[in-house]
């Protein structure tokens, strides 16, 4: 199993880099979502996310998460083959996190190097930031 730390991760290529090992048949857990951030112009992304939200009926959907695991494993999912039965058994090997749970306290945690945020020379915007303006209940 393989344990990654998403703090100060871009979340489009940590996602990807995720996917890729996905189909490859490994299991993954991935801590600390909610600190992962997206590049771009803050308000841009809080529009193209609240106009998935609003998108469609309250009943019938579709029907988009809010709390920053969701929104994380909808976008994982977004680069699986999600209509083939390959991807869906991809996609039962990712488990998420908000914070670090107890039992990865004394395991080592990976980073991505493609998906660091150091690097980044545009404004961006957390994952907490992103989920509390689109209704999450509690703030990270």
């Amino acid at each position: 199993m393989i344990v990654y730390d998403a703090e100060g991760q871009i979340l489009g290529r940590l996602s990807s880099v995720i996917a890729k090992q996905l189909l490859k048949g490994e299991k993954i857990s991935v801590v600390n979502v909610e600190k992962s951030v997206l590049a771009g112009n803050p308000r841009s992304k809080l529009e193209k996310y609240m106009q998935k939200m609003k998108r469609g009926d309250t009943f019938h959907g579709p029907f988009f998460p809010k709390q920053p695991e969701r929104i994380f494993r909808r976008t994982v999912r977004g680069m699986l083959p999600w209509d083939r039965t390959r991807g869906r058994n991809a996609f039962k090997n990712l488990k998420v996190f908000v914070g670090l749970p107890e039992e990865f306290k004394g395991s080592k945690l990976e980073k991505v190097e493609v998906a660091n945020s150091s690097k980044l020379k545009c404004k961006y915007i957390s994952l907490s930031e992103i989920s509390f303006a689109l209704g999450a209940k509690k703030r990270w």
